[in-house]
């Protein structure tokens, strides 16, 4: 695992970097772009722009580090940060963009059975730690599945730790799990697939119980809206989706009035999946 940062300011209209952040409010941006160099070629600057997050985490970059351009690297005025998969070529990933200067960022968590996938970056901001996290599927076979609720299980534990140290959590990404029937097109069809299995969807409750708040859902209680849609059947045309990509914090961040605007954007294309957005405090 390596971690690369790069930063270009000097493009008209851009802001520059915030070294220390003040109770300021930040756009938070997460998108799993399901290959970014395909991404890339489908207006996905434009997309950013129009975005305009102050902290934009991708999943599924599907790159090794010698297939980055310069132009990924030093992407508009952010610094960028880049998990790899180490096990398999061209296979998940994660990077993350931001105009804020953290205070700590690790790649990986310390377990090579589960880092050798490139799936976590941390940021620290303070007290607030922020996890972009590309959760594995488990759709392929039992032992994926297997992997997939241990890899739950191991992360849950490490947050667990910093929250008993005081630490305020934000954890984003595509967690591969539709909680609740609201959150896809097609419950009953899928209740046996991999997604949406009842000891998928316990990791969830379990989540929920133990003080953890799923953002889109506390401030749209009753909406709708998804944020994945097979490229089979004309599902995005059809609308039939599934919402597996989260902003989960800690109920603190609820409680002292630090988050707002929780929002899945369909309109952004150019991935299977949409980006989804949070508003935070820092």
């Amino acid at each position: 695992m390596s971690c690369e940062t790069g930063i270009k300011t000097d493009k008209p209209g851009y802001r520059k970097m915030n070294m220390k952040p003040q109770n300021q409010q930040i756009k938070l941006v997460s998108w799993n772009v399901n290959g970014l160099r395909a991404v890339v070629k489908k207006d996905f600057e434009k997309s950013i722009q129009t975005l305009d997050p102050d902290i934009l985490m991708l999943q599924e970059t599907k790159l090794q580090e010698g297939q980055r351009t310069s132009e990924m690297i030093n992407f508009m005025d952010y610094e960028s940060h880049w998990a790899y998969a180490s096990t398999k070529k061209g296979y998940s990933g994660v990077a993350s963009y931001t105009r804020i200067k953290p205070d700590h960022v690790q790649i990986g968590l310390g377990a090579p059975r589960f880092d050798g996938e490139g799936r976590i970056i941390r940021m620290d901001f303070g007290d607030t730690v922020l996890f972009n996290i590309y959760f594995p599927n488990g759709t392929s076979s039992d032992e994926r599945l297997q992997y997939k609720l241990e890899f739950y299980e191991w992360f849950l534990d490490y947050a667990g730790a910093l929250r008993r140290d005081g630490k305020s959590l934000v954890i984003t990404g595509d967690f591969n799990t539709a909680h609740n029937e609201i959150d896809l097109k097609n419950p009953g069809p899928n209740s046996k697939r991999s997604g949406f299995l009842r000891i998928e969807r316990d990791v969830l409750d379990a989540m929920v119980q133990d003080g953890y708040v799923d953002t889109f859902r506390h401030l749209h209680p009753e909406t709708v809206k998804y944020s994945w849609w097979s490229y089979r059947f004309n599902a995005r045309r059809n609308n039939a989706g599934w919402r597996i990509d989260y902003f989960f914090v800690t109920r603190d961040l609820v409680e002292n009035n630090r988050i707002s605007h929780a929002f899945i954007d369909n309109d952004i294309f150019g991935s299977d999946h949409c980006p989804v957005g949070l508003t935070l405090s820092l």
